[in-house]
């Protein structure tokens, strides 16, 4: 059974991003086709919660391959576009930090599709923020269902 989610989505305007793609990538080096966030639409500093967003459009570079004449996006990718939330929002919460790369996933369950064309939220919670690790529970969501859960490691690179 899925984890409640550790934000309501419906109390949020869906519609306004606090951080552009462009401020978003301001902070973290990807590039290309691994620019996965499509902006930030919540962050909420003192409970250490944030909710990113990723389009999920027909014309990505996976969609001919990733299942011919029936596309998924890739569950690597929706990992990937937590991870960059996780990154971004150690920035945010510690300005002094740095980059995070991947340290480790744990708990990882995928419990759903994302079908181009699809909006995802991938919802983020700091469980541990210090300078040389950090971990975030991470949820993503497409039409108000839960397509995954994962806790996040980071290390700053």
């Amino acid at each position: 059974m899925p984890a409640l989610p550790f934000i309501d989505l419906n109390t949020l305007d869906l519609e306004t991003l606090q951080f552009t793609r462009e401020q978003v990538y301001a902070h973290l080096p990807h590039r290309f086709e691994f620019m996965q966030l499509d902006g930030v639409i919540h962050i909420d500093r003192d409970a250490q919660v944030a909710v990113g967003l990723r389009e999920v459009r027909e014309d990505e570079f996976w969609v001919r391959g990733h299942i011919p004449g029936r596309p998924l996006f890739p569950g690597v990718l929706m990992l990937e576009t937590a991870a960059q939330m996780a990154s971004f929002l150690s920035q945010e919460l510690q300005p002094e930090s740095r980059f995070l790369g991947f340290g480790g996933l744990d708990n990882v369950k995928f419990r759903g599709a994302a079908i181009p064309p699809a909006r995802m939220y991938v919802i983020e919670k700091v469980v541990e923020l210090r300078s040389r690790r950090t971990v975030c529970d991470a949820q993503g969501f497409v039409d108000g269902r839960m397509v995954f859960e994962a806790r996040i490691t980071g290390m700053p690179l």
